[in-house]
C-alpha cells in the first residue's frame, strides 16, 4: 500500500496530531490496562477534591489577608483552570462533558464557562496497527484492499477518534474517520460512575437545590452516545446537504456509505482555508466581509428555516474554499428544533412583540424552559426588565453575546431550565458573532438577523386581515375561562370546607425576625454548653486527677467555636436588616 505525501488541510474539526515518532504525553485513560476500580477511584477523587475546593471558595476565613470579591473571583478562575486540565487528564468522556458544560451559562458561573470553552481535545493518536484492525473488523477488508493509498500518519487526533487521508480505488480523495479503540467501553464505565456523581449532587443540601443534575446527566449521556455513532453523523451530513441543496455558496462533504460503519466514516476530501485564518484568506484574495455575511446567513437559515443546525460551530469546523464557498465539517453534534417547539416559540415571539411578560412566562413554562414554581413574580419582573431594556434600543445596535450574558445572569439561581437546544443556539450565535467580527470589524450579527426577525414578528403579530381571527381566538379563550369559573369556585369552596386549602403568605420581615430568634436560641445553647463543660473542667482540676480536666476543657472549645460562628451570622443578619430598612 502506497503512502502519499498529503498537505494538511482544514477538513476536520480536530487539532493536528503530533508526529507518531515525537515524544508525546501519555494519559492514564489511554493505557490498554486500566482497572475499573482504579478509574472509579480517580474520578471520585476529582469530585471530592472539587467539592472541597468549592467549599473553600465560600469560606471567608480561608482567605489569607482578608476576604474580597476580587480574591474570590481569582480563586474561582484558578479552580476553573484546574477543572479544565483535570478533564483532559480524565479523558474523552470528561472532555466532552466539559465542552457541553461550556454551553450552560445558566447553570454555572461565568468563570467556569469561560475556562471550559477553551477545552480542546488534543490527545495522542493511536497506533496504525489499531487503525488497521478497526477498519478490517468494521468494513470487512484490510486498508490495502479498500484504498489505493492510505496515509499512516493521521491528519488529526481527538478524544473520540482520528482522521487519515486516503484515496479510493476509483481515484476519489477521501478522509477516513476512525473511532478510538475501547471508546464505547470507556463511556460505559464513566457514565455509570457519572450517574452516581449526579445523584450525589442532586442530594446535596446546597448544590442540589433547584438543579436537576440527574436530568442534566441524562441529556449529556444522550448527546455523548449520539457522537459515538458515525452512521448517525453520516445521516446528519446528508440531511444538512439536502437542506442547502439550493445554495451554491455552501459545501458539505459527501458520505461514501460503502466505507461507513458505526465506528468508521469515509467522507469526501474538501480542502479549504480555516475561516479564522485571516492571513490566508487575504492571500487567496477572498472577500472577508462577504464570508462573514454568508456565515451568519447560513446559521439563520439552519435555525429559523430548517430547524436543524450545527451545534458546534467553532472555527475548526468551518472553512472557505478557494472560490469563496463555505465548507462545514463534523456533524456529530447537531441540534433540532421540533415542530411543536417552534409553535411554542411563536407564542414567545408574540409575547415579545406585545411586551407582555405574562404571556412570555406562560409560554416558557409550556416549553419546559421554566419550572412552574409557586412564586413566579421575580421571574416575571426579570422578563419585563429584558423587554424594557432590549426592545427600546435599536435592533442593529445590540450584540448577541451581550444579550445572552444578560439572559444567563438573570436566569442564574432562578427556576429557568433552558433545554440543550436553546443553549446550543445561543452559543452558536455568540461564536458566529466573534468569527464575524474577526473577519470584518464592522460586522453586526443583529443587522444580518433583522430581516429574519421582522419576518417572524410579522408572522407572529396579527395583521389587519387576520384581526378578526385574533379577536375570535381571544373571545373563545375568555368564554372558556368564564364557563370554567363556577366549577373552580366550587372546587375552592369544597377544599376550604374540608380544610385542604393552604394559604401561603411570604413576609420578609417576619422571616428575618424568625431567623434572628433561631440564631439567638442557638447562641444561648452553645454558651450554656461551653459554660457547663468549663465549669466541670474547673471542678475536676481541683480534685485528685487534675489532668483529666483537659478533656472537658478541650471539648468545650467545639461549642465555643460554634457560638462565635452563630454570633457572626447573627451580626450579619442584623446588618442586612438595617440595610433593607434604610
Amino acid at each position: 500500500m502506497a503512502v502519499t505525501a498529503i498537505p494538511v488541510a482544514e477538513s476536520v474539526a480536530i487539532a493536528p496530531a503530533p508526529p507518531l515518532s515525537a515524544p508525546r504525553r501519555r494519559y492514564r485513560w489511554d493505557r490498554r490496562r486500566y482497572p475499573r476500580w482504579q478509574r472509579s477511584a480517580d474520578i471520585w477523587r476529582f469530585v471530592l477534591l472539587l467539592s472541597f475546593r468549592l467549599w473553600l471558595i465560600q469560606r471567608p476565613w480561608t482567605y489569607l489577608g482578608g476576604f474580597s470579591s476580587d480574591r474570590q473571583n481569582q480563586r474561582r478562575r484558578r479552580l476553573a483552570s484546574w477543572i479544565r486540565e483535570t478533564c483532559l487528564d480524565l479523558g474523552p468522556t470528561f472532555i466532552k462533558v466539559g465542552q457541553l458544560f461550556s454551553t450552560r451559562a445558566d447553570l454555572f458561573p461565568a468563570e467556569y464557562v469561560e475556562e471550559l470553552s477553551k477545552l480542546q481535545d488534543q490527545v495522542p493518536a493511536f497506533d496504525l496497527e489499531q487503525v488497521q484492525q478497526i477498519l478490517t473488523s468494521e468494513l470487512g477488508a484490510s486498508p490495502e484492499a479498500l484504498f489505493s493509498d492510505f496515509d499512516p500518519v493521521p491528519l488529526a487526533a481527538a478524544s473520540l477518534g482520528q482522521v487519515h487521508r486516503a484515496r479510493l480505488k476509483t481515484g476519489e480523495a477521501v478522509v477516513v474517520k476512525v473511532q478510538r479503540p475501547g471508546l464505547q467501553q470507556l463511556f460505559t464505565v464513566d457514565l455509570a460512575i457519572l450517574r452516581g456523581i449526579a445523584e450525589y449532587f442532586q442530594r446535596h443540601r446546597r448544590w442540589g437545590q433547584g438543579r436537576d443534575w440527574v436530568g442534566i446527566y441524562e441529556e449529556c449521556c444522550r448527546i455523548l452516545w449520539q457522537e459515538t455513532d458515525y452512521l448517525r453523523e453520516g445521516r446528519n451530513a446528508d440531511r444538512f446537504r439536502r437542506d442547502f441543496r439550493d445554495c451554491d455558496w455552501l459545501l458539505v462533504p459527501r458520505v461514501y456509505w460503502r466505507y461507513a460503519s458505526p465506528r468508521v466514516l469515509t467522507l469526501e476530501y474538501l480542502p479549504g482555508i480555516k475561516i479564522s485564518d485571516y492571513t490566508a484568506l487575504e492571500a487567496a484574495n477572498l472577500d472577508r466581509q462577504k464570508i462573514s455575511q454568508l456565515n451568519a446567513e447560513a446559521y439563520l437559515r439552519q435555525v429559523l428555516n430548517h430547524g436543524f443546525f450545527h451545534a458546534d460551530p467553532h472555527p475548526g469546523n468551518l472553512a472557505v474554499s478557494p472560490t469563496g464557498r463555505l465548507i462545514f465539517y463534523d456533524f456529530g453534534m447537531m441540534g433540532e428544533i421540533r415542530t411543536d417547539v417552534r409553535s411554542k416559540l411563536m407564542q414567545v415571539f408574540l409575547g415579545i412583540a406585545r411586551k407582555d411578560a405574562d404571556d412570555i412566562v406562560s409560554a416558557l413554562v409550556e416549553l419546559g424552559a421554566l419550572l412552574p414554581t409557586g412564586d413566579l413574580g421575580p421571574v416575571r419582573r426579570s422578563v419585563q426588565y429584558l423587554l424594557d431594556n432590549f426592545l427600546d434600543r435599536p435592533f442593529e445596535g445590540q450584540s448577541i453575546s451581550a444579550i445572552s450574558d444578560d439572559i444567563y445572569e438573570i436566569a442564574y439561581d432562578q427556576p429557568f431550565r433552558f433545554p440543550a437546544t436553546f443553549t446550543f443556539v445561543m452559543r452558536a450565535f455568540s461564536t458566529l458573532e466573534g468569527v464575524g467580527k474577526g473577519l470584518d470589524p464592522d460586522f453586526n450579527f443583529m443587522t444580518v438577523a433583522k430581516p429574519y426577525a421582522l419576518e417572524i414578528m410579522s408572522d407572529a403579530t396579527p395583521n389587519a386581515a387576520g384581526l378578526l381571527n385574533e379577536f375570535s381566538r381571544q373571545a373563545l379563550a375568555v368564554g372558556n375561562s368564564a364557563l370554567g369559573l363556577p366549577r373552580r369556585l366550587d372546587d375552592t369552596l369544597d377544599k376550604l370546607e374540608q380544610g385542604d386549602l393552604r394559604v401561603r403568605v411570604r413576609a420578609s420581615e417576619s422571616d428575618r425576625l424568625l431567623r434572628r430568634l433561631l440564631l439567638t436560641q442557638q447562641s444561648q445553647t452553645w454558651a450554656i454548653l461551653t459554660s457547663a463543660l468549663w465549669i466541670g473542667s474547673a471542678i475536676i482540676s481541683l480534685g485528685e486527677l487534675p489532668l483529666l480536666a483537659i478533656a472537658p476543657f478541650g471539648v468545650g472549645l467545639i461549642p465555643l467555636g460554634l457560638l462565635i460562628r452563630t454570633q457572626l451570622r447573627l451580626r450579619r443578619s442584623e446588618r442586612m436588616g438595617n440595610v433593607s430598612n434604610s
